[in-house]
């Protein structure tokens, strides 16, 4: 585990830090698609991942998910640290996007190596700052781009957190991602084909524009 921490988080932390996260971490693999933390859960862990992305989702009253936005190797979850240290519900999921390798920390770890370790804190006023332009984005894309606008930015996020351009996806998924009919998610792809900004095969899109 050690190793693993020095590979991406050794420029972060110094190495007593490193060797505590190793010594109360445990280590989790979680598959892509499962769910990690589902909303209306009580947190007691704090990720640190290894490997891998993770989507964070918001849910609305009928049970249908918004994508909020990604995080991954070498970041945490700004929205489990909040519901820690507030010893509140979660509001948000967290699906595995690809098949990840992450550590969870004991919540109560949190607050004590806020004062103990400058380099922990300024790690997690990152984290809540990195997040929070992610939510203004996030924002901003629902508010101000087009669906077309939006489905083409939520392609081009997916590939570069799979680290890869053609992305195994199905129509419905992608409706369920952006809230919207799988109808419409079908029109705008076929639309973006024919503008040369992606290539359509058997539940799997290329995207050509990154």
């Amino acid at each position: 585990m050690i190793e693993d921490l020095q590979k991406y988080y050794g420029y972060l932390f110094e190495e007593a830090l490193l060797k505590e996260i190793a010594d109360v971490a445990i280590a989790k693999e979680v598959k892509a698609n499962e769910v990690i933390i589902d909303i209306g859960s009580y947190i007691t862990s704090i990720p640190l991942l290894l490997s891998g992305a993770i989507k964070i989702l918001r849910e609305d009253k009928e049970g249908d998910d918004l994508v909020l936005y990604y995080i991954e190797k070498g970041d945490t979850c700004a929205m489990t640290l909040s519901c820690c240290m507030g010893q509140t519900k979660s509001k948000i999921k967290a699906v595995a996007e690809t098949d990840v390798k992450l550590l969870m920390i004991p919540k109560q770890k949190m607050s004590e190596w806020l004062s103990k370790y400058k380099n922990w804190q300024e790690f997690i006023l990152h984290s809540y700052h990195s997040r929070l332009q992610e939510f203004i984005d996030a924002i901003d894309t629902i508010a101000f781009l087009n669906m077309d606008e939006r489905l083409l930015k939520y392609l081009k996020d997916k590939a570069l957190v799979n680290q890869n351009e053609t992305i195994s996806v199905t129509h419905q998924q992608i409706a369920n991602d952006l809230h919207t009919s799988r109808v419409v998610i079908s029109r705008l792809l076929k639309a973006l084909e024919k503008q040369d900004k992606i290539e359509l095969n058997r539940n799997q899109v290329k995207v050509l524009e990154l």
